[in-house]
């Protein structure tokens, strides 16, 4: 969301280097042959290169840190509970694939479909965690079907909101590069119905979110989630409304998909608690 998708235009390395460049003196002889296939930034950016750079970085460290936890819960939990193990196996084969697919997005300029899939992956990883955690809790879950199916129905309807914002993020970045990233004030007037929909579907989840405060908040150990969840909700809206009014500001773009990402994640920890 920084727009620093092609900071390192070659993968796994960086500008054929393990440790990236931190100037264009450090560039390789050959490096315009890694510019070339850049759709973001055709000149070296080390804000770009670096953002990316961390992004690989932190992604390696998510992958170590989740084998280490699939062979600690191998270990502990191989005889007594086989379901960690297995989800524990399923998150370590998820981030394997996102790192796959990291480099998918990389050798395919950024194409819209494989970010968007890259994205959700992002947020079964974050997911799969969550389950883990409440099976070790062993918490003893509510018994309502009514709150069930509304925390189904929201959760489906904040990912299609999610899809629907990767399709208006595809034409925002095809508009500013064809302004070269200037004039802010004519992102919005030049995007098609599809920042309508945006806009108009997002009253649609913040009354799904409402309908869900208003039924978990009967339930005391539901009422911290359902609170969050309609606080985050709401925080969100005000971001995409800033991103309108204000010329979408650089801050604002990944402010609103990390609390997008987050309600989505609440709504799915309170699916948890459910039966």
């Amino acid at each position: 969301m920084t727009q620093s998708g092609m900071g390192c235009p070659d993968w796994p390395k960086c500008f054929g280097r393990w440790v990236p460049p931190t100037s264009a003196e450090q560039l390789p002889p050959d490096f315009e042959k890694y510019l070339r296939v850049q759709d973001i930034d055709h000149s070296f950016n080390v804000y770009h290169t670096w953002i990316e750079y961390i992004n690989r970085l932190l992604g390696a460290l998510l992958g170590v840190f989740i084998f280490i936890h699939f062979i600690w819960s191998l270990r502990k939990f191989r005889n007594s509970n086989r379901k960690i193990v297995l989800f524990s196996f399923l998150l370590l084969i998820a981030v394997g694939f996102q790192g796959w697919l990291g480099k998918k997005v990389v050798d395919h300029n950024l194409e819209v479909v494989k970010v968007t899939i890259h994205m959700l992956m992002a947020l079964v990883i974050a997911a799969i965690p969550l389950v883990i955690i409440y099976k070790l809790k062993a918490e003893e879950k509510i018994a309502d079907k009514l709150l069930k199916r509304l925390s189904v129905a929201v959760l489906i309807l904040l990912l299609v909101q999610i899809i629907l914002g990767t399709q208006v993020r595809e034409q925002i970045d095809e508009i500013s590069k064809s302004l070269l990233y200037k004039q802010r004030e004519r992102w919005i007037e030049r995007l098609d119905n599809m920042f309508i929909i945006h806009r108009s579907f997002s009253w649609i989840v913040a009354a799904g979110c409402l309908l869900l405060f208003i039924r978990a908040r009967r339930y005391i150990i539901l009422k911290k989630h359902a609170i969050m969840i309609l606080s985050v909700v709401t925080l969100t809206i005000l971001v995409g409304v800033t991103m309108a009014w204000y010329n979408i500001p650089s801050i604002a773009q990944p402010l609103h998909l990390l609390l997008a990402s987050i309600v989505t994640l609440a709504v799915f920890a309170l699916r948890l608690r459910l039966q």
